[in-house]
């Protein structure tokens, strides 16, 4: 196990979304674990109280804790993408009932913010040529979901 695993909230819908998000990532991604209320809680008995679960090789644990918290911005998950077929099929799917921001953030249907990147853009922004860096900046400010060859053009 993991030393720190993040753990998200949600109201009732922690088995729904690790299988949602382990059908998105495939390959390394399953459902770890599933612990249940023993009904002497807030629960019934049997209801789903947390869910353990791995995508792309990190685990996270989903835990059913009610209305009371809400997913923010200020969490977000980035999700390195090898190419944009990569980012247009994670895209695709994360939005899905969900909403689409801007710079390559999305909201899933869960209300869960990710970063989907294409593994250009660090490179493009953290290279030598700062004024490439500026004039790639300037385009992913323009975009949604981000266009890798629209970054590389720019």
């Amino acid at each position: 196990m993991q030393k720190i695993t993040p753990c998200l909230w949600f109201d009732g819908q922690a088995a729904e979304a690790a299988d949602f998000y382990v059908s998105v990532f495939g390959g390394d991604s399953r459902v770890l674990e599933t612990s249940r209320h023993s009904g002497d809680g807030p629960a019934d008995s049997g209801a789903v109280l947390t869910v353990r679960f791995q995508l792309a090789g990190q685990e996270y644990l989903g835990l059913n804790g009610g209305p009371a918290f809400h997913f923010t911005e200020a969490l977000s998950l980035s999700v390195d993408c090898a190419d944009q077929a990569e980012v247009d099929r994670l895209w695709d799917a994360l939005t899905e009932g969900g909403e689409e921001s801007r710079c390559g953030w999305l909201k899933d249907r869960y209300g869960l913010s990710w970063q989907i990147v294409p593994r250009a853009l660090p490179e493009i922004l953290g290279g030598p040529d700062r004024d490439r860096a500026a004039r790639a900046m300037k385009a992913m400010m323009g975009m949604g979901k981000l266009d890798v060859q629209a970054l590389l053009d720019a």
